[in-house]
């Protein structure tokens, strides 16, 4: 699909949204009893559940360890049914491998691992429906669990996508966007520092565009950051005046 097509001439996207405009985010909190935190995250038609377990005694090879912080386990994966054709292997390819490796870097400058040495976080996540940006739900919805168990965090941290189409930077991509051609940039910052804790491209882009849609994509973290900020407060209301019935 060409730049035309994604683009309109009054300037809104595929989908009726503004270039500047995030998709719906819906995210629930604690849905997995048997986990530590867990959280379903919704980012437009993108569905995604996350679990976290610990931190806890390290399982397996004790080489894992170590011995001043937290070891941060991440495994990424997708379900057979989550794209329109059926995968075959929903974890442990490549590209499962892959994306468990960024999220464990990305959550290991978030968490506050160094109060936990020799000890282990686990962090799951499945795509259940893929459309577009899945490993920025990935990232949102891995937060919202961690939060959901306690987990000490040095900042919160949040994830957008951006791409550019006819020289208008576009933020939050959905899977038509990211088949249309475009570079798609990748961002994951932890809000009140303002650092940068991953980034990707999927193409080059023209340096005098790279700051515009770099900037789009921050924009987007941010304004993710307080929708999921007021999901929080909202859970954490309902836990409250749950206990206090109690």
């Amino acid at each position: 699909m060409s730049g035309t097509e994604l683009l309109s001439d009054q300037g809104l996207r595929i989908d009726g949204r503004k270039p500047n405009e995030l998709r719906r985010i819906r995210c629930s909190l604690g849905i997995f009893a048997q986990a530590d935190g867990s959280a379903y995250l919704e980012q437009g038609n993108t569905k995604v559940l996350a679990a976290v377990y610990g931190p806890h005694e390290i399982r397996g090879s004790k080489s894992k360890a170590l011995h001043d912080k937290a070891f941060v386990n991440c495994q990424y994966s997708t379900a057979t049914f989550s794209m329109g054709e059926r995968k075959r292997r929903p974890r442990g390819d490549r590209k499962s491998t892959e994306m468990s490796t960024h999220l464990e870097e990305t959550f290991a400058a978030a968490i506050r691992t160094e109060l936990y040495p020799r000890s282990q976080i686990d962090i799951f996540v499945e795509v259940l429906q893929a459309d577009g940006g899945n490993y920025t739900t990935c990232v949102n919805a891995a937060m919202m669990a961690l939060v959901d168990a306690g987990v000490p965090l040095k900042d919160t941290v949040v994830s957008c996508t951006a791409s550019l189409v006819k020289d208008v930077p576009l933020v939050d991509v959905n899977h038509v966007e990211q088949s249309g051609g475009s570079p798609e940039l990748v961002v994951s910052i932890l809000p009140h520092s303002g650092e940068i804790v991953y980034m990707s491209l999927t193409q080059r882009f023209h340096i005098d565009h790279l700051s515009k849609v770099l900037d789009t994509a921050i924009k987007g973290c941010k304004d993710i950051g307080v929708i999921l900020k007021e999901i929080m407060k909202g859970h954490l209301t309902k836990l409250d005046t749950s206990l206090q019935a109690s």
